[in-house]
Order: C-alpha cells, then structure tokens, then sequence
C-alpha cells in the first residue's frame, strides 16, 4: 500500500506516518453555544484530537470562533446543502471542513468552497456514506454496494481535483461492517489521501464498540487509515476512550496493558473486582509496560511471563511477579496497593 499524502488540519498534520488522529463529534443542539463549547472542552481533556461539529444554518457559523477560543486541538466543521455555510466557516477560522460536494449543489459552488479553503488552507474531508450516494452510481449498481460508494467518493475527489484542489481526506462509511471494511481498502488502491475510518451509526456503546473495533481495527492492521472516529449513541467522551484503547489494543498507542484471565473454578480472590480497580487506578498512566492480572498459578507467571509486572491469584493471596520470576506473597487485602506500588516505582 502507498503511503498517505501529509495533511495539516490546524495544529496537527495526519497521513504519510503521523500519529492517528482520534476524533469526535458534539452532540450537543447547535444553539446552545456554550453547551457546545463545555463538551468540545471535555472532549480535548479526554484526548480528542481533533473535534467535528454540525452547522447547520448561518447562524451556528458563530459556534467556530466560540469553540476555538476554548480548544487548541483543530475544530472540523459538518456542513451539508448550503455552500454558503462553508465560505463562512472559512473565513470565521475553521481548521477542516466536512461536505459531501454532492449535495452542496451546482460545481460552481462547489468552486467557491474549493477556492475558499485554498485561499484559507483548509483541507476538504470528503465524506461519503450510504445515506449520501452519487444518485447515478447508486442507479449503476441498483443498490449500495461497496464498489458505489467507493466510486462515489472517487468522483468526488475528481470534482475538487477539477478545480486544482488536492488538500483532501476521504471517508467512505457504512453501518455494514464488511462493506465499510471492503470500500476503504478499494480506495486505498486508487489514492493516497488520508483516510478517516469509522462505522458509520454503529450504535450504543455496547454494540457499537464492538463493530467499530473490528471495522476501524481491521483496517488499521492493513496499514489504511490515518485518523479514526468511534461512532456511539452515547456521550462522545466515550468515542475518544474507544478510539484510544482501539490504537492501544494493537499496539499503535504505547501505554499500560492489562492482561487478565477470565476467572474459573480455581480462582480463589475477587480478581474481577481487583482488574477493575486496578483498571481505573491505571487510566491515565501512561507508562509502555503489560501488567498481569492473573487467577492463579496455572495461567499466571507461566502464561503471562511476557508481563513487565503482575499477579497470579492463591487463596486468599496473590504471587507477585516480574518477567514470570515470582517476587513475593501478597495478602488479598493488599494486592491492588501493593501492585500499583510497583507500578509506579517502574
């Protein structure tokens, strides 16, 4: 696979091997700008990396300069139909713009938001999703298929590139995982502009975590994609922390690892419990080690002897070990405080 073309979206730069961007989007009604403006806060000091937010009508174009006095990660405005909307978060500062230049009507206005973001250096993200198909590709394949909506982005891109303006990202999403896994690797052939991954409405936290990981993360083991975006019917904080652990899970963001066994009838200490408080005691340390959170002997120092540091339950205690060499016995009470102990002297 070629390697993306570099993209600078405000303050950070994505594609051609930068850092995958984690983004999200407020959920929070347009008119409320300060609701606006608290979420988009929220969301930078749980690790967004980049923030989207919808403008709808004229009148919400005040929401970008409300919110960049407030951030420094870049601020994405969500635009769809009205062309003018998008000169005017242009010129009101916005770092990205999203459109789908298909429905923002004639090539000509089409033009001027491509003319503006060149004067303004502001990347285009083309965004392309089942519910926004090319109405002609959609009649050529009879239904959305993921060659359609691959095609449709192409011609999209073509557009923009029709009036000399290349500073693209493209995302082409489904709710269907497999078609959103089959549509980002075909235009991963044909261009090598930054892809923005995601599962479009993949739904609430429980279910949409669940196709979003292996979406986003089947993805991203091929080597495609260069920022990510967690869809949840739910706070979007939850979408940054999702993100994140997707870049942890396969070793794209280096932090703490905890390894744990699902427990069985050997396990004689709360280690559901243990993982748990141990889990939140680690949330943001940032140390690149794997801890071990192990039930007993059988699945601890042996199994989980690539671990830096960890514990293998006994009764009523715990081992403590480090590289799968046994260090020394733990009382039950004392093993989340001692093991963090440990973990902060590392």
């Amino acid at each position: 696979m070629t390697k993306s073309k570099e993209i600078k979206i405000g303050n950070i730069k994505i594609g051609n091997g930068n850092k995958i961007a984690v983004q999200s989007m407020l959920n929070v009604i347009a008119s409320d700008i300060e609701g606006n403006v608290n979420q988009a806060v929220r969301l930078e000091k749980a690790g967004c990396d980049i923030v989207r937010v919808s403008v709808p009508n004229l009148e919400s174009v005040r929401l970008i300069e409300a919110i960049k006095n407030k951030i420094t990660i870049p601020l994405v405005a969500d635009i769809h139909f009205d062309y003018k909307i998008a000169l005017e978060c242009a010129a009101a500062g916005v770092d990205k713009i999203r459109i789908n230049p298909g429905n923002i009507g004639s090539s000509d206005r089409v033009k001027k938001v491509a003319d503006a973001c060149r004067i303004h250096n502001i990347p285009i993200r083309i965004g392309v999703n089942s519910g926004s198909l090319d109405k002609e590709i959609l009649a050529k394949y009879g239904k959305v298929t993921a060659e359609a909506l691959c095609e449709s982005a192409v011609k999209q891109a073509q557009m923009l590139e029709s009036f000399d303006f290349d500073n693209i990202v493209i995302s082409i999403k489904s709710s269907d995982v497999i078609k959103t896994i089959k549509s980002y690797r075909l235009m991963s052939e044909k261009y090598n502009y930054p892809l923005h991954l995601g599962v479009t409405e993949a739904g609430t936290s429980k279910m949409g975590i669940i196709k979003s990981s292996i979406g986003i993360g089947s993805l991203l083991c091929d080597g495609i994609g260069d920022t990510i975006r967690v869809s949840l019917t739910d706070d979007p904080v939850n979408e940054v922390y999702a993100g994140h652990d997707i870049l942890k899970s396969i070793g794209l963001e280096k932090s703490i690892q905890i390894v744990s066994c699902p427990t069985c009838g050997r396990t004689k200490i709360d280690l559901i419990g243990i993982c748990r408080e141990v889990e939140e005691a680690l949330s943001s340390v940032n140390k690149p080690i794997k801890v071990a959170i192990m039930g007993c002997v059988v699945n601890g120092p042996g199994e989980a002897s690539d671990a830096d540091i960890g514990i293998a339950g006994g009764d009523k205690c715990a081992m403590l070990f480090k590289k799968g060499e046994i260090i020394r016995k733990i009382n039950e009470k004392d093993i989340v405080k001692e093991l963090l102990e440990e973990i902060n002297k590392m």
